[in-house]
């Protein structure tokens, strides 16, 4: 079978550098796609990004498709003779071409064909042509005159198939094997040779490297060896290195610096204007504190480096000028006073202003304080000034400053440092990775500000549906539950919904509190999932339903050293058998009416479970408590070895039953496992 490498190259004005990797991926998929579709083997597919262009390089591609027979089925041999011509003639045959074959129990119509494969050359403008076409884009452009529209006009098209050229227009563009270099320095355009060839040709002729990752890691290196020349440390966020290394071709690192007095204004806000405003890196010095540098990545090689660090510095300048104008103007006014201009801020229809929410989350967060024992007068200030930042210039201007600045505000107007604390932190967790507030007044709003939010959307009937999750309920509620869990927190998810949900306003439906803890409970199985805990597991604890996530996790974490005794198979499938048994018996008790016991067995096992139950009464300590009931084991073998359970006396199948009902509530005080079966 003959192959070769085949190279699609597209164009484009700048793409926008956080949809870079999105579009590569989708193009590259598009493609090998339709490629299986049409049962063309390849070797593999790499996947090449710049802000100017995407490519495909399909190792060893077939040169030409198989031939193949297609055969199609018609109706039985019994069939009306319409019915016959009508599937001859869709076939293009008369009905004497076709053949009558053995299907089933019946003869069937079949028509049979020999088709050859197609040439690869021949497949490809389709197959590109579509390839674009499919990549999802919410909002593409159009440009000129033409009928074509894709994220960024589009300008040069190269397609070749080992050295030659494979002749297609698409977007209005002709293929060829011609492709751009930098816009101002080097060769402005220069031929591909071969496909295979294509990297190296770009590294050669521009000192492009079309690999997204490895110029990622070009990035990396360079800023990291820029601090270090510098005798500082580069702080790489990684998601800027991601949007820098979208941005640039052919990065070359460098330094500058800005006026040390700029350091009196919180390090956040210098660090936002450097990274959201100008892309840039910031460093510190070895004990973590930010320096008045920054590394910033050019996209050509300068003879005059100083010129383009200049013009950096005097870009940054106004940046960081404003974030202190910012800082300054907002220290006049304290928080407290911010409180009435939260109440014509809408926080959502139905749900009121954000000074509705504050009022809630105060409430709240004193209500939880109590019950984990944080400074409740603490807490709910912390939780009555947690949004008040959000009218400030500062986090008018930087929006993923709101917290952390409140809490900078807070210090400046004399709040208790646990305050302060509890509104910089009360955002997290952010993101999944991210760290949980570091006191129990920030854990105490961080939670009331989750629920309150969690309860009232979904109280008014805006809770997520499918995959859609607008106000990103589903992490919110995950973030939450990391609190409870990790913090170890002994809070009733139930009576805290119904808590939020009285807060609310009339219309907010207080009846969603059990369709808001499921969905709770969905995201927790999501939470463990990740863990690597087994859904059976999971299963087993949701079956006694308790209050508390982090009593639920104690549950889980028993289960889990329950299931690596080899002890525990047998006690799984007994209390499986035990549930079945009683499933018709709701109303047994665990009073067990031993006068009437008379098996050796039966007596033995109710001995045993006494003794049992008497270690595990008032006990929370779920792995000791299925340490125990492991010692039950032979005891429960015995049982079901040596007696009959529905026994023909009355009072005897009912004492039977009634010790099995004592033993499945013992395993129900930490998990139904039952469902740990096979």
């Amino acid at each position: 079978m003959s192959t070769q490498d085949f190279l699609l190259e597209l164009g484009t004005e700048e793409l926008p550098p956080k949809l870079l990797k999105q579009l590569s991926s989708a193009l590259t998929s598009n493609v090998t796609t339709q490629l299986s579709e049409l049962n063309l083997s390849y070797a593999k597919a790499e996947s090449f990004a710049t802000p100017r262009r995407l490519a495909v390089l399909v190792s060893d591609l077939q040169l030409q498709q198989e031939d193949q027979t297609i055969e199609r089925k018609g109706p039985s041999v019994s069939a009306p003779d319409q019915a016959v011509e009508g599937f001859a003639k869709s076939c293009g045959v008369d009905k004497s071409d076709l053949e009558q074959k053995a299907f089933g129990k019946a003869d069937y119509y079949f028509f049979t064909k020999e088709q050859k494969g197609l040439k690869t050359q021949d497949l490809l403008q389709d197959i590109v042509d579509n390839a674009i076409k499919k990549i999802p884009i919410t909002r593409a452009m159009r440009w000129g005159d033409l009928d074509f529209n894709f994220v960024r006009p589009t300008h040069w098209l190269i397609m070749i198939l080992g050295s030659d050229v494979v002749e297609a227009t698409v977007m209005g563009l002709s293929s060829g094997n011609t492709t751009r270099g930098l816009r101002f320095t080097g060769e402005q355009t220069f031929d591909i040779a071969n496909a295979g060839d294509y990297r190296q040709t770009l590294l050669n002729k521009a000192q492009i490297e079309v690999d997204f990752d490895a110029r990622k890691e070009m990035i990396r290196e360079q800023v990291m060896q820029v601090a270090l020349d510098c005798q500082s440390n580069a702080v790489i966020d990684e998601s800027l290195l991601e949007e820098v290394c979208a941005l640039v071709e052919y990065p070359r690192a460098f330094s500058g610096g800005f006026d040390a007095r700029f350091l009196d204004v919180p390090e956040e806000a210098l660090i936002s204007a450097m990274k959201s405003h100008q892309k840039y890196f910031h460093m510190v010095d070895n004990n973590g504190k930010l320096l008045p540098a920054f590394i910033s990545v050019a996209n050509i090689e300068s003879s005059d480096l100083s010129v383009i660090i200049d013009g950096n510095e005097r870009v940054i300048r106004p940046r960081l000028t404003d974030s202190e104008f910012f800082w300054e103007q907002d220290k006049a006014n304290s928080l407290e006073s911010r409180l009435s201009k939260l109440e014509h801020v809408l926080f959502m229809k139905s749900l009121g202003s954000m000074g509705d929410k504050a009022k809630r989350i105060e409430s709240l967060s004193g209500y939880i304080a109590n019950v984990i024992g944080a400074n409740a007068d603490h807490s709910a200030r912390a939780g009555l000034l947690a949004k008040t930042d959000l009218v400030t210039d500062m986090v008018g201007e930087f929006a993923d400053l709101q917290g952390v600045m409140g809490g900078y505000y807070a210090h400046n107007d004399g709040e208790d440092a646990a305050v302060a604390t509890a509104i910089s932190e009360h955002y997290h967790p952010r993101f999944a990775g991210d760290t949980l507030p570091s006191t129990n007044e920030g854990l105490v709003v961080a939670i009331a500000d989750k629920l309150d939010t969690i309860t009232g959307i979904y109280g008014i009937g805006q809770g997520p549906t499918g995959s859609k999750d607008p106000y990103a309920l589903r992490r919110m509620a995950l973030g939450l539950l990391r609190i409870m869990v990790e913090a170890k927190l002994k809070l009733d998810l139930k009576s805290l919904i119904a808590q939020s949900l009285e807060l609310h306003a009339s219309e907010v439906d207080r009846s969603s509190a059990d369709a808001i803890y499921q969905f709770m409970m969905d995201r927790l199985r999501a939470y463990y999932k990740e863990q690597k805990v087994s859904s059976k597991a999971f299963e087993a604890v949701l079956a006694v339903r308790p209050e508390s996530p982090y009593d639920f996790h104690l549950r889980v974490g028993a289960l889990n050293e329950f299931t690596n005794d080899s002890a525990s198979t047998s006690l799984i499938e007994a209390n499986k058998r035990i549930a079945n048994m009683l499933k018709d018996h709701q109303d047994l008790g665990i009073e067990v009416d031993t006068s009437v016991l008379v098996e050796s067995a039966e007596k033995t096992l109710f001995e045993a479970t006494q003794t049992v139950a008497n270690k595990l009464d008032g006990s929370s300590d779920y792995t000791q408590s299925m340490n125990e009931l492991l010692s039950l084991k032979d005891a429960i073998d015995a049982f079901f070895e040596q007696v009959m359970v529905n026994a023909d006396d009355a009072s005897l199948k009912q004492a039977r039953l009634t010790l099995l009902n004592w033993i499945r509530s013992l395993f129900l005080s930490v998990a139904d496992v039952s469902h740990l079966s096979s």
